[in-house]
Parts: C-alpha cells; structure tokens; sequence
C-alpha cells in the first residue's frame, strides 16, 4: 500500500521480459522491481512496475483506463482507484510533476501516456518515444490538466472506502490451509492476540456490505472482553492474517456469509497464524431475524476454543451493544459504508439512514451515535451553512446516544470528536478514557485520543497514544499518519513531519489538512518551491480556500500553533 517492495508474484506481467529498460533517467528492472538512477534505488510494487512496463512498451500511446485495469489486474475484481494509486505511486517514485510531466502525462478521460524517452538498457536507441517529442508545458494546457486531476482526486477519496472492503472482500477461505512461514507475533502481555478478517460475501445477490458488518461487530465484540486483544487486519493479510513474515495477531477468525430469502448461513474459522493450523471451526445456519442472537453466539464460541474467562458484567454488555431489529442493523451498516467517504452528499445519505434504522429502533445507541458524526462533519468540514447549529445538535444526539446506552465505545468516541471540535480537550480525554476502558483494544480511541492532544498544544503527549493505537491497527489510515506529522510539524521535528505526513497523502490525496500542514512544513524548512507547489495543490482541490475560513472550524486549539501556520504559509496566496 506504500510502495516499498512486495514479495507478491507477477500473476500478469505485461512485457515481463524487458530487462535493463532505461526509462528518462532511470534504469528500470522488472525481474526486481526496482528502479535506479546513479547511486540511488527504489522499490516498486509489482503491480505499479506492471503499470510503468505497459506504458513504456507503447510509450507516446494514450492508454484508456480500462484497458490498464484489465491487462494489468486481469482475473481481479479491483476498483477504479487501484490505477490511481499505482500512478500517483509511480509518479513519487519517478519524481514527475503532474503540473509539467516528464514521464506520465494524464489525458483528461481517456487514460495515461508515457511521454519520457524510452531505451534498451545498454544503448542509446530508442525503443519507443513521445509523438514528435511533444510536452505539456503551456500554462493553459498545465491549468486544464490540473482540474481534471484535481476531479479525479475527488472522486478517488469518494471510493476509497467503499474499494477498501472490495478489497477484503475478493479473500477466500477454506477448511485447509497450508503452513505460513514462521512469524513474529504481536505480543501484547500473555494476553492473546486475535485478528477478524473481513468475512467473505457469498452469491450473487448478497450484499458486500452485510459480510463486512458482521466481521467487523464480531471484532467489536471480542475487543470488549478483557482477556483478549484484538488487532486490526492490514490490507494485504493473506489466509494466515500474515504480512511478509509478521503476523497480525496469534489468532486468526476468517469466514463467509451467504445469506437467502429466510435463513443466513455463517462459516466461521479460527487459525493458529504460526502454524496455520486450524483451531475451530463451526457453520452456522439461522433465520435471518436471528442475526443479531447469532453473532453473540458466535463470539461465546469463539472464546470457548481460545478457553478465554469472560465475566457476566462482559457477557451483559456484549448482548446490550446491538439492536434487535434486523432492519435498522442493516441500515446502519449501509449509512456506515456511506459515512466513510467523508463526501458531502454521501454524509447526507448516511444521515437519513441512520434516522430510519434510528426510528425502527429508538433504542439503537450506535445509530444516533452515527447520526451525531453527521453533524458534527458539517461543522468541520464546512459542509453546512448552519455550522454552529450543526456542532449543537451533534452534542445532543451523542448525549441522547450515551442516555440510552452508556456501555457502548462508539459512543464516547464521538463524544469526544464533538468536544474537540469544541475546543473542550479537557471533556474529549475524559470520554475516551471511558471509550478505552470499555475496548482496550480500541485503536481508533487511542488514535483520536492523540490528536486531541496535539490540537491541543501538547504534540510531544500526541505521539504515544498514536503510536499505541497504530500498533493495534497496523493498516492505520491516514487519519494516524496525518496527525502523528501534524505532531512533529509541531515539535520541530520536519523530517519525521514530512515522512508522515506525506504517508498520509498517499492514503487519501484529497485531505486539505494534510496539505496545509505538507505546505507550512516545507515552509518551516525553508524550501519555498515545495511549499508554493503544495500551496497550489490546496487552491486546486479547494478554489477560493482561504486558511483563515478553514481555521475557523479546525480543532486547533492552541493559538500560538495557529498564529505558526498563519505566519508560515503568509505570502504564498492562502
């Protein structure tokens, strides 16, 4: 997902056989992976190499989106996103820019081109090049190109999400798995360690996201039992729930969900990750009404083979966390889905979702607690006219979410998402100590309780709870990667800063934030190009963004941090 190297086999590699390809500045070999030029060295992921050998074997040539995808990913389900990473990776390694390309030039709907002279490796002629040499350097033509990556950028975040779960989605399961490699796990005391793998959605008509839900409320649940730790899965978790040679957890629970008109049949597995062996496994088939009775039944299972102790106290609070209406779940799972994106008319979606599972349960704490983040995104992201109104009535429904409910996570968490958007640090710490003391496990609580101190003028407090709660979540978001820079930004520290915050952006390369403070980062160390080019890219995404507006509602709370950005990105046109 970083672009670093990746023992992942070529399943089909176009012009696989090239060797030695020099590519502008660069000598390119494919059997490895790697780039080179003079004495420096990269790492490509094989599928992002695939990418850069196919535009190079017909360099000069417009290649439609969808051939790339099918030729390169061929066999896979992926979404349109996954090209958009593999080229944003690709031009970072290369150091191309997308204002005035040298290697990879974006021809607004219909696809990419190579316009960087190609060569054998060990001569001078050209294998293939740019028609007639021609590069786009008129600032009309600069300015067009910049819109329409700057369009494609939108709707890259507006997926992102939704091809996450595609991704899990596409992992297969079976009763018999062959042996990993030996693994490191994650120690986290004598207490073991579990990983829920996203469950896998059988037949045609069975909806992605209800397999997804229920994996990830199986994880929910066994996080609340104190005896257990869960870590979160990576994206690139194999069948063992190993990554290289570093296994998410000790355990592993995969499974798959197949429901139908009356019943859904559940398969659940529970693997060693260091030996591959497995454990338990059980199939399920209930009435559909029966989900949510299932799930726990599921989980009480599960802690039987792990011969885990619960105490009654866990068991009433595990059987007290969902609804009982089939229906209003399965609409909260679909205003989650919605929810991610961080998309305006996608939180409106999600909203009037989470009012209908809201009133098909009054007692569901979960969907007020969503129909609160609502809110309280219209006021951060500025989505609302009414901000202030917006942020009130966030309080009062995660208010209303805690009154009917006081023994669920979710709602402390977005207890303090409220009140950090409120300038209240004191009030946000508070509930998601309670948030932790409900779910040790809770990645999420630690990572927000991090950038609660770090919005708050205490960078150096940020970094442990951030740190703590990327270990738990080793597939962390960019959310973690953002914050964990913002804290160094802070601390003086620009090098960890950019390193960052630069992971950041290539998890989601629309996040104004993380270009703000890209931006008062170069400026801090003087590098004035870097910081007008990052400056550029925010008026791209965000035309007429003005940093005094957008201060407006940031969670920033120290004023002398805010009067540094101010003065760091003075003069660069924001």
């Amino acid at each position: 997902m970083n672009g670093l190297s990746s023992s992942s086999p070529r399943t089909h590699a176009p012009h696989a056989d090239a060797s030695g390809l020099r590519i502008g500045e660069w000598r390119v070999d494919p059997a490895t992976n790697r780039l080179s030029r003079g004495g420096e060295t990269l790492h490509l992921e094989p599928k992002a190499m695939d990418v850069l050998l196919l535009l190079a074997r017909r360099a000069g040539e417009v290649i439609s989106r969808e051939e790339l995808l099918a030729t390169v990913w061929s066999g896979s389900v992926v979404g349109d996103d996954t090209l958009t990473q593999a080229v944003i990776k690709l031009r970072k390694a290369l150091g191309d820019d997308t204002r005035s390309p040298s290697y990879i030039e974006t021809i607004a709907k219909r696809g990419y081109r190579l316009i960087a002279k190609v060569r054998a490796g060990q001569g001078d002629a050209p294998v293939s090049a740019s028609r007639s040499g021609e590069r786009s350097a008129p600032a009309s033509v600069s300015h067009t190109k910049r819109l329409a990556w700057a369009a494609g950028l939108a709707l890259l975040i507006a997926v992102a999400a939704v091809s996450y779960f595609t991704a899990l989605g596409l992992l297969r399961f079976a009763r018999e798995l062959p042996a990993p490699p030996a693994v490191e796990t994650v120690a986290f005391g004598n207490m073991p360690t579990i990983t829920v793998l996203s469950f896998d959605s059988l037949g045609e008509d069975s909806p992605d996201y209800l397999a997804r839900g229920i994996a990830a409320d199986l994880a929910t649940d066994l996080a609340q039992l104190s005896e257990i730790r869960v870590i979160r899965a990576p994206l690139e978790a194999g069948l063992s729930g190993a990554t290289g040679t570093r296994a998410v957890s000790r355990y592993v629970v995969s499974g798959n969900v197949q429901p139908g008109p009356d019943n859904i049949k559940i398969n659940v597995w529970l693997l060693d990750a260091a030996s591959g062996r497995q454990l338990w496994a059980e199939r399920y088939v209930r009435p559909r009404r029966d989900l949510i009775a299932l799930q726990e039944e599921i989980v009480d299972h599960l802690v039987q083979a792990l011969a885990v102790k619960v105490s009654e106290t866990e068991w009433r609070r595990l059987a007290s966390s969902h609804t009982r209406n089939l229906k209003a779940y399965d609409l909260f799972l679909r205003a989650y889905a919605a929810h991610l994106t961080h998309q305006p008319d996608d939180n409106r979606q999600a909203r009037e979702l989470y009012r209908q599972a809201a009133a098909l349960d009054p007692g569901f704490a979960r969907a007020y607690g969503g129909l609160a983040m609502t809110y309280a995104n219209d006021y951060r992201y500025q989505w609302s006219s009414a901000g202030a109104d917006a942020l009130k009535h966030a309080m009062e429904l995660a208010n209303t979410a805690r009154e009917i409910n006081p023994d669920v996570r979710e709602v402390y968490w977005v207890l303090a998402y409220v009140h950090m958007q409120r300038h209240q640090p004191a009030q946000a710490l508070q509930h998601l100590k309670r948030a932790i003391a409900l779910d040790p496990s809770y990645a999420d609580g630690y990572g927000l309780m991090g950038a609660v101190y770090g919005y708050a003028g205490e960078p150096a407090k940020a970094l442990p709870p951030l740190r703590y709660g990327m270990r738990l979540n080793p597939d962390a978001g960019y959310l973690y990667y953002m914050t964990v820079g913002e804290a160094y930004f802070f601390l003086g520290e620009t090098e960890q800063a950019l390193l960052n915050l630069n992971k950041a952006l290539a998890r989601n390369p629309a996040n104004l934030e993380t270009r703000i403070f890209l931006a008062a980062t170069h400026a801090a160390r003087g590098d004035a190009e870097a910081a007008q080019w990052a400056a550029e890219e925010i008026r791209m995404l965000a035309p007429g963004f003005a940093l005094p507006a957008w201060l407006e509602t940031s969670p920033l709370t120290d004023s002398s941090q805010k009067r540094r950005v101010i003065k760091l990105l003075k003069g660069y046109g924001l």
